[in-house]
C-alpha cells in the first residue's frame, strides 16, 4: 500500500488503544527515511524485511518515506510495496528527514515506532534489544550508540572525532546525559513521541537530537544499545552543513531551555511517593527547574573562562589571567542565573546581588588559584593543557557551592521580598509608587500571585 503526501501531517491526537496485532503481540514500525537512494533502496529494504520475518518476535511494518526524491526512488518503493507485504511507502514534497519521521511517527497506529538509515550501518541484531525495553514499558526512548562500553565501530578519523567533539558539547553546553546524538537506529513507545513531537521545532538533521533533550527534560527515560557499525563509504551528508545546523539547533535550545520553554504535555516517571519531577529525586522545590538553567549558564561560563584564560596567558601570568578572566565572567554568570534561573527581572536590587555575587567569585577565586598554586608547587612548568584540567576540576567544585549560595542566600524568597525594608525605608508607603519589577520568587523559583508577596511597598 502507498499513498501521496504533499505537506507535513499533523501529529495524532490521543494513541490508539494497544490491540494485540494478529495475536502476537505489539505493532512496531520501522521508518526508512530516503533521499535519492534509487541504487540502495531495494537491497537494504528486502534485507531488513527477510531479517524480521525470520527472527523479530513480534508483528512490524517497515515504511519507506520519501523525502521529495529527484531520482527513481519513488517508484522502487512502490514496487516494493507490491511484492513485499507489511512494507508500506509514503511520499513527502519536501525534504528533511525530521520532517519524515515527524509525519509518519505522529500518524502511526503501531504500539512502537523506530527508525534506521538505509544503509543499515548498523547491525540488525541490535534491533530486539532496541525495542524491547520499549515493548516492556522499562524505558520511553531507545537510541543505539556507537560510543558506549560494548560498541564496536568502523569508520574514518574525521567523522569520528567530530562525532565525539559534538556528543561532548551536548554534555557540557545542554547537560544531555545520552552518549550519542547522531546514531541513525532509534525507537520510541508511541504515545510518548507523539505527545513530544509538537513541541520539536526541527524538520531536519537536529530532529533526533532535540527530541532526545526534550524527552530528559521531562524526566522520560532513554535506553542505550551499544551497536556494531560500518560507516557507508557513499554517504552524501554534508558534514560542514549538518554540523553548522546542529549548533543553530543547540543554540536555540538553550535559549527555550533558559526560558523555560522547553517543555512538552507528557509525565516523566515517578516514584510512587513522589509529587513531581523534583520529588523523585529528593530535591527541594524549585531546583529541579532551577538546576538545568543554572548548569547550562556556569557549562557556558566556563566555557568563556577557560577561553579568555588563554587569551591572558599570552600577555600575563597564570594567577593574574585567572583572577581576571573570573571577574569577567562572574559578572555574566550572575546576571544570567538572576534572570534565567531564579526568574528575578528588572534593574530593582541588581547591584546588590552583583555584590553579593562577587562573594562567589572570590569562592572560586580561591579555589581555582589555590589549585593553579598547588600544581605549579607540585609540577613546575605545567604546559597550559594541565592548567586548564586544574580550573576546570577547581570550578566544579566552586559550581556547586555558588548554586547552593545563589538559592540559600542572594535570591532566597525571602530576601527577594521586601520584609527587609522598614517602615523608614524610602519606598515605604510612597505616593505614586508603580508596579514591582522585581517580585518576589515562591518555594518552586516561580513568581507568586500579588497577595502572596508579603504586601505593598
Amino acid at each position: 500500500m502507498s499513498h501521496l503526501v504533499t505537506e507535513r501531517g499533523t501529529p495524532a491526537g490521543p494513541p490508539p488503544p494497544v490491540h494485540d496485532h494478529g495475536g502476537r503481540g505489539r505493532l512496531v514500525e520501522v521508518v526508512i527515511p530516503v533521499y535519492n537512494e534509487e541504487r540502495v533502496l531495494a537491497a537494504s529494504v528486502r534485507r531488513l524485511h527477510a531479517y524480521l520475518a525470520d527472527t523479530f518476535p513480534y508483528p512490524f511494518r517497515i515504511t519507506i518515506a520519501d523525502n521529495a526524491s529527484t531520482d527513481g526512488t519513488w517508484r522502487v518503493a512502490q514496487e516494493l510495496t507490491g511484492r513485499l507485504d507489511r512494507v508500506d511507502a509514503v511520499h513527502l514534497s519536501l525534504k528533511g528527514r525530521g520532517r519524515a519521521l515527524r509525519h509518519v511517527w505522529g500518524t502511526s497506529d503501531a504500539d512502537v515506532v523506530a527508525y534506521m538509515d538505509v544503509d543499515l550501518s548498523t547491525d540488525l541484531d541490535a534491533f530486539l534489544p532496541l525495542v524491547a525495553p520499549l515493548i516492556s514499558g522499562h524505558s520511553d526512548l531507545a537510541i543505539g550508540s556507537r560510543l558506549t562500553r560494548g560498541s564496536a565501530v568502523v569508520r574514518g578519523p574525521r567523522r569520528e572525532v567530530i562525532s565525539r567533539c559534538y556528543n561532548l558539547l551536548l554534555r557540557t553546553t545542554l547537560a544531555a546525559r545520552f552518549s550519542d546524538a547522531q546514531c541513525g537506529f532509534k525507537a520510541a513507545r508511541t504515545e510518548i513521541v507523539q505527545a513530544l513531537l509538537p513541541s520539536v521545532e526541527d524538520e531536519e538533521w537536529f530532529f533526533d537530537t532535540e527530541l532526545l533533550l526534550l524527552a530528559e527534560r521531562n524526566g522520560l527515560r532513554i535506553h542505550e544499545v551499544p551497536v556494531d557499525w560500518v560507516d557507508d563509504p557513499d554517504s552524501r551528508v554534508d558534514v560542514v552543513r549538518t554540523a553548522r545546523d546542529d549548533l543553530r539547533g543547540m543554540a536555540r535550545v538553550a535559549r527555550r531551555m533558559l526560558t523555560g520553554a522547553f517543555r512538552a504535555p507528557v509525565g516523566g516517571r515517578r516514584t510512587p511517593a513522589a509529587g513531581g519531577p523534583g520529588a523523585a529525586a529528593g530535591l527541594p522545590a524549585g531546583m529541579a527547574r532551577q538546576l538545568p538553567a543554572f548548569a547550562v549558564i556556569g557549562a557556558i561560563s566556563t566555557l568563556a573562562q577557560l577561553v579568555l584564560f588563554v587569551l591572558l596567558r599570552l600577555v600575563m601570568g597564570p594567577l593574574w589571567a585567572n583572577a581576571l578572566s573570573l571577574v569577567v565572567t562572574t559578572i555574566g554568570n550572575t546576571a544570567a542565573n538572576r534572570r534565567f534561573t531564579f526568574g528575578v527581572t528588572g534593574t530593582r536590587r541588581a547591584l546588590r546581588q552583583q555584590l553579593e555575587g562577587g562573594a562567589t567569585f572570590l569562592l572560586g577565586l580561591a579555589l581555582s588559584t589555590g589549585g593553579l598554586a598547588l600544581l605549579h608547587a607540585a609540577a613546575p612548568g605545567a604546559s597550559r593543557a594541565v592548567e586548564v584540567i586544574a580550573l576546570i576540576a577547581a570550578n566544579g567544585v566552586a559550581t556547586l557551592v555558588r548554586f547552593l549560595l545563589m538559592r540559600a542566600w542572594i535570591f532566597h524568597p525571602r530576601r527577594l521580598g521586601d520584609r527587609d525594608e522598614g517602615a523608614g525605608s524610602p519606598h515605604a508607603g510612597a505616593p505614586g509608587t508603580g508596579p514591582r519589577t522585581d517580585v518576589a520568587i515562591s518555594g518552586d523559583g516561580r513568581a507568586p500571585a500579588a497577595e502572596e508577596t508579603g504586601g505593598t511597598l
